[in-house]
């Protein structure tokens, strides 16, 4: 039987292991050096329960990108404690909440910004030109970045946990059992992706920073950044859209540009790694559906010993 849609459930990898979110809480596992997996189980209830303008189209997306980056930062934290061994010096929250400061910065000037720039410098006056190649140096630019940070062995190593994760919640939400055959036979890609987020961003900043032509320096660099928030909240929705329509012809269409740019932040994970994301949805889940699950019978016996008590 196929998951309550009221049940369905997002995630991201972190440093050995991975983050889920359910509507009720989230939880984050890790392999630790010794083997082990540990997880950990925090209550929240879904954004919408706790607030009305969660619910309000646009803002919704906005309110749940800057949760999501809050759940994030708490998961990796958290992460990168437990996966490094006791002859190691963890590392700390401030060194963490600098990276993901540092990575903020350098998606808006890299992403944002620099194409704008760039395009502003090589095109001279035509807004026309201005837009194209703009547009066309921010998706080459974001896709190439992409592609450099899978040369790294520590990265492919994040990218098949974040296949493991999407490949757990397919199954789950397909009603499959979650025992690692099962789980294996699933694509590591999925259409509600924060990496098809980032792709709906690039594609709809073309639209919205078109309309705004090319004004001088201050207000263009001023409406790039302004203007994120706006098309966050946009794609939220076309992402949101897609996710409920993925089996209708236009949701295939609005999906596909993000599907396809999963193949460079997803890889096939090992029996290890599955075990790892089972781990993490058991402990996101609330009590009586995590309950459920356990009596199938079909979950990893580490991912159920490392279920929180």
């Amino acid at each position: 039987m196929p998951a309550d849609p009221q049940l369905t459930v997002g995630g991201q990898a972190v440093i050995e292991g991975v983050m889920m979110r359910a509507p009720q809480g989230w939880g984050v596992a890790v392999r630790k050096p010794d083997g082990l997996i540990e997880a950990v189980r925090h209550d929240l209830p879904r954004l919408s329960s706790r607030s009305r303008a969660a619910k309000i189209p646009f803002i919704r997306g906005v309110m749940v990108l800057g949760e999501s980056l809050s759940l994030g930062y708490k998961a990796l934290a958290w992460s990168a404690q437990k996966s490094v061994g006791d002859e190691e010096e963890p590392i700390t929250r401030r060194e963490m909440a600098l990276s993901i400061t540092m990575a903020l910065v350098l998606f808006v000037g890299l992403f944002i910004l620099a194409p704008a720039w760039l395009a502003g410098w090589a095109v001279g006056e035509s807004e026309l030109a201005f837009a194209a190649v703009e547009s066309v140096v921010r998706l080459v630019v974001f896709v190439g970045y992409l592609w450099l940070l899978g040369r790294s062995e520590e990265l492919k190593r994040v990218f098949r946990y974040h296949g493991a994760e999407h490949m757990t919640i397919h199954a789950y939400e397909a009603g499959d059992d979650l025992g690692v055959e099962s789980i294996s036979r699933y694509r590591p890609e999925h259409p509600r992706c924060g990496t098809s987020f980032l792709m709906l961003v690039m594609l709809i900043a073309i639209v919205v920073f078109t309309f705004l032509g090319k004004p001088g320096w201050p207000l263009l660099i001023a409406s790039r950044i302004i203007g994120i928030p706006i098309v966050a909240g946009i794609s939220y929705e076309a992402l949101k859209w897609s996710g409920s329509h993925r089996d209708s012809r236009w949701g295939k269409v609005m999906a596909a540009p993000g599907m396809w740019l999963q193949r460079l932040t997803t890889a096939v994970p090992d029996a290890g790694m599955i075990e790892v994301a089972v781990a993490g949805l058991l402990a996101a889940v609330d009590e009586t559906e995590a309950d459920r699950l356990v009596a199938t019978g079909s979950l990893p016996v580490q991912a159920v010993a490392a279920r929180p008590v």
